[in-house]
């Protein structure tokens, strides 16, 4: 495959839906996973959010963010807003977070806008001293990824995997008063570069998304296979944890889930197929203090998956925004690098199991509270 495919014009737009006070939130979201060594086989991983809201005050980790109006566009489409970008970084054994929090102005240009060199591509940068940039160049064939950080500089590039993985998917759902989503996604991207000075290399997962919607609390996860394959789930649902006002890592009403959807997807590299799932069910337990482990099931007549994995760490993001007659509403968005414990996976050709692939590296969200 020698070049990215789908419509990537829409990842340079904003507003293709009225936007609504208070409610809409654009981002663009990169997840590098990285190889590890012999103590580290789960290996690395990065996350990094370029994104605006509009919101006039929004508490993030406890720093005020004033988004401060919505983004202003130019006769070519051009996009200059102010915005945040934000980052973790997990070297296998310690999470640090923030890597990256700073508010900031970003602006956007696609293929069509003059000031940009190619007739394709485009490019999301944030003006600030050191770069925090996200590309993809004229030729629809690589992406770029570079943070100067107080920590390191990582400096990578992603390129086409296969053509389920690195195809850009779009999906969107419409409610009512113009509330809804849409989200473009590549679920898988080879990568490699550098970070100082060692060189690096693993697979990467990018989505652009539009919520205009108060978001309920959700499960969601996703796996690279070594071979090319892709597994993901999502729940989103009703929970006593709904109401919740903290970011802290675990609550005694934190038993139960009523899930509002339920959707997996599994890009079979083996047999050459995509798998679609609605029925699938998830447990998750306490490990530790902090960190939980996923039983996750997907079943959809032909095709069962069974997968226990474990958080090795956890990135969170708390947000606090004023609301209605002075309230604030609360939304904690926990991120957890994943530890693959067992995998079955049965079909009319056979079962398979984690012995089948040589790696298999994953991330799971769990979030609670509700942001409006």
């Amino acid at each position: 495959m020698d070049r990215f495919l789908g419509d990537l014009d829409q990842l340079w737009t904003l507003q293709n839906r009225p936007p609504l006070h208070h409610l809409t939130w654009d981002w663009w979201w990169w997840l590098v996973m990285l190889e590890g060594d012999e103590q580290t086989p789960h290996g690395k991983q990065l996350m990094v959010l370029w994104s605006t809201k509009d919101n006039p005050l929004v508490e993030v980790n406890g720093i005020e963010w004033k988004p401060s109006g919505r983004p202003g566009f130019d006769e070519e489409g051009g996009i200059a807003m102010e915005g945040m970008v934000a980052a973790w970084w997990f070297d296998g054994e310690k999470m640090l977070e923030p890597l990256v929090l700073t508010s900031t102005r970003i602006i956007v240009l696609g293929g069509n806008h003059s000031q940009w060199p190619d007739k394709k591509g485009g490019a999301v940068v944030a003006v600030t001293e050191n770069e925090l940039s996200m590309g993809l160049n004229g030729d629809e064939n690589e992406f770029w990824l570079r943070l100067e950080t107080d920590h390191d500089c990582f400096d990578l590039k992603m390129t086409p995997w296969n053509k389920p993985m690195s195809t850009a998917r779009f999906a969107s759902a419409s409610y009512t008063k113009n509330m809804g989503y849409e989200i473009l996604r590549l679920h898988g991207a080879l990568c490699e570069g550098k970070i100082g000075a060692e060189e690096v290399q693993g697979t990467a997962y990018f989505q652009k998304v539009c919520v205009q919607a108060p978001s309920p609390p959700w499960f969601w996860g996703m796996l690279h296979f070594d071979d090319g394959s892709y597994l993901d789930w999502f729940i989103p649902h009703l929970s006593p944890t709904i109401s919740a006002k903290n970011s802290l890592a675990w609550k005694k009403r934190d038993l139960s889930h009523w899930p509002l959807s339920k959707g997996g997807l599994f890009h079979d590299a083996e047999y050459q197929r995509t798998e679609i799932f609605t029925n699938l069910n998830i447990e998750h337990r306490q490990k530790n203090e902090d960190l939980p482990e996923f039983f996750v099931e997907l079943e959809n007549g032909r095709t069962s998956i069974k997968a226990h994995v474990c958080a090795v760490s956890r990135a969170k993001w708390e947000f606090n925004q004023p609301t209605r007659a002075g309230a604030w509403s609360h939304l904690t968005y926990n991120e957890y690098p994943l530890a693959i414990k067992s995998l079955i996976i049965e079909n009319e050709f056979g079962v398979r199991t984690l012995k089948n692939w040589n790696t298999i590296h994953g991330n799971a969200e769990h979030s609670w509270g509700i942001l409006h």
